[in-house]
């Protein structure tokens, strides 16, 4: 047994202290951050209350409670490296420049060392010193390059040395081709240098993202110390994203707001990594902070609905997502995402119309995407004949696409319609992605409609074990099994696909399991797997990146 001891706080808050570690584990990150500041007036001296409320301090805004944590931790030797960005940040906010460089020596001898360089050089800025002369005498490594050429191109606008900076810019965003980031932070500079025609052409594009921006680039930002560190920690906070770093996104986003408390891409960032530490209430109460008149505002309601999803609340995001897909000016992005959750909802039909809407507003640059789209909706709600056509354009478009190729030829399979046909759409799709267990599945099911147990059973076998959960490949491995009259591990397969079926599979496999499989093949189903069909808008998210 392993013995679990409080720390030594007085009696009367040991209790506290343990309902603040209650309050925590439940994302509750105010109340904890509230307990532990009870705990460390009792314990002032303990590290373990110390570096909890640290941690819950950011997590809950509280940076007074944060900096009284840190410093015990200091005094004892025991604070973690990231406590430097925190000073670092009071220093620069406050003007003291011989806190800021304590701090930034600090930094550059821990595992951020990057970041001390890019600091300096805007801190040189500030005070009319050359700024480049620090760039230029770092001995670069592949992460300090790209932050130094970013922000060597930042001061050069800032400097008023348009030509060079835009120059520098392009140079910059060739390795960081979907740098929205740098982008934006550039054409702030550009506004505020009365450059707004150039602010703008560096926001030219048709992505929705761009023209989000563009409407809303209303003011500048004043280049300085302030601008260059906030910018060096929203940019660490974005590059780490879903690497499981939340505690120093959280840190690193705090100390940005605590800089410039207009930045709501780092707002956005930190609503991401207190979702990621399941702090769901701070996460909405810092999306709330995002003002509908900021360039972000959409971006911000697009993560509330993600959420509120993680909450478990369908119904709520769904509202979000339709009104933001009904407002004046609703972008194709606005759309789908509404039509998305409509199919997650199972309103297949409601969302074949809005899919339909968004084809059509795109016109010619419609993409093999929104052709599968549409079709797929239209599939799943039974309208086949009007799906064959968007399903037969979307392999068209996208000929070299496995999950356009995967959906068509599954559906042809799965219907018994023109097998030969969609066996060879699957084959394709497997050559692209042999390692897919939907694709695997696909085809092995291709094989076993078309009569060949042989071929069909070691790819059903793979695709099980690629994805055990899934009713879909485990009824379909059960099948095999069964006609390969191996009618143990049938049953065996059709329990585990019982698991998780839901609806007319549950109904089906129970009448397997009782009698086995009394014809050739099972009922065909209705549509295609859910999860099959998120799986594909996944990828479709991805390829369009």
């Amino acid at each position: 047994m392993i013995a679990v001891c409080a720390p030594a706080v007085a009696h009367a808050d040991t209790s506290a202290y343990v309902r603040a570690r209650a309050a925590a584990a439940d994302g509750a990150v105010d109340a904890a951050a509230a307990g532990y500041a009870a705990a460390m007036a009792a314990a002032p001296g303990d590290e373990v209350v110390a570096i909890r409320a640290y941690r819950n301090a950011l997590a809950s805004g509280d940076l007074v409670l944060a900096r009284r944590a840190a410093a015990v931790l200091t005094r004892s030797d025991v604070a973690p490296a990231d406590v430097s960005i925190l000073d670092l940040a009071d220093a620069i906010r406050t003007g003291n420049r011989t806190a800021a460089d304590d701090a930034l020596g600090r930094i550059g001898a821990g595992p951020l060392d990057f970041l001390a360089p890019v600091v300096r050089a805007w801190l040189a800025y500030d005070r009319g010193a050359d700024p480049f002369a620090i760039l230029d005498n770092v001995k670069e490594s592949g992460l300090s390059r790209r932050y130094i050429a970013e922000h060597r191109a930042l001061l050069l606008i800032a400097s008023n040395r348009t030509d060079e900076g835009l120059a520098a810019l392009r140079a910059a965003m060739i390795a960081e081709a979907g740098n929205l980031d740098l982008r934006w932070n550039a054409a702030t500079l550009l506004v505020a240098k009365g450059e707004r025609k150039a602010a703008l052409a560096l926001l030219d594009g048709d992505d929705a993202d761009l023209a989000g921006l563009r409407a809303n680039l209303r003011r500048g930002v004043k280049p300085g110390p302030a601008f260059g560190a906030s910018r060096a920690f929203t940019r660490l906070a974005a590059d780490l994203a879903d690497q499981q770093t939340e505690a120093l996104s959280i840190l690193l986003t705090r100390a940005a707001l605590s800089l410039d408390p207009g930045d709501d891409r780092a707002r956005l960032l930190l609503a991401e990594a207190l979702t990621g530490e399941e702090a769901y209430g701070s996460a909405l109460a810092t999306l709330d902070a995002v003002r509908k008149d900021s360039a972000f505002y959409t971006a911000a309601q697009t993560e509330r609905i993600d959420l509120i999803k993680a909450r478990g609340e369908s119904a709520t995001a769904l509202g979000i997502a339709a009104a933001l897909a009904t407002r004046g000016g609703a972008s194709i992005t606005d759309r789908q995402r509404y039509a998305d959750l409509l199919v997650e909802a199972g309103r297949e039909a409601e969302a074949a119309r809005v899919y339909a809407a968004v084809l059509t507003e795109a016109g010619n640059g419609a993409s093999w995407i929104y052709h599968l789209q549409l079709g797929g909706a239209l599939e799943r709600s039974g309208q086949w004949e009007a799906a064959l056509p968007q399903l037969r354009k979307a392999v068209e478009l996208g000929p070299e696409q496995p999950v356009a190729l995967n959906y068509l030829g599954y559906a042809l399979v799965d219907r018994g319609e023109k097998v030969a046909e969609g066996r060879a759409l699957l084959e394709r799709a497997s050559a692209l992605r042999p390692d897919d267990p939907a694709i695997t599945d696909s085809l092995g099911w291709a094989y076993f409609r078309g009569g060949d147990y042989a071929k069909a059973l070691p790819l059903l076998e793979r695709a099980a074990q690629g994805n055990p959960s899934s009713p879909t490949i485990n009824e379909h491995l059960g099948d095999v099994y069964w006609k390969a009259g191996r009618r143990f591990e049938a049953r065996y397969a059709w329990r585990a696909a019982a698991l998780y079926a839901e609806g007319e599979q549950q109904s089906r496999l129970a009448g397997k399991l009782s009698e086995g499989l009394k014809t050739d093949t099972p009922a065909a189903r209705k549509g295609t797997e859910v999860g099959r069909w998120v799986g594909a808008r996944t990828d479709q998210r991805m390829a369009s990146r």
